[in-house]
């Protein structure tokens, strides 16, 4: 509840600045990005990235196929609700 209340204030307290400042200054702010985001070196950064991911996704996408199948091996036992403490399927570990 706490973070949400903060995310309303902070949301609040943006929208009052944000309208103070006005029109002129959104403005200025947007030229920037677009300048940025538009910028050569800018755009070769994001192209070059998405090159590497893209040849890093099957490596990654292997990675973690091999990991969740050992988590779920014939030597791992299964947990299930009846295991936890406290539970009523399982009398032996009720809460006194």
């Amino acid at each position: 509840m706490f973070k949400k209340s903060m995310l309303l204030i902070a949301g609040a307290a943006g929208y009052v600045l944000g309208a103070r400042a006005g029109r002129e200054r959104y403005d200025q702010i947007k030229e920037h990005a677009d300048r940025l985001v538009n910028n050569p070196t800018v755009q070769k950064a994001a192209s070059d990235a998405k090159d590497v991911v893209a040849e890093k996704a099957p490596v990654v996408k292997e990675k973690v196929a091999d990991a969740t199948s050992s988590e779920h091996s014939a030597d791992s036992p299964d947990v299930g609700p009846a295991d936890l403490p406290g539970t009523a399927t399982n009398p032996a570990h009720a809460n006194v």
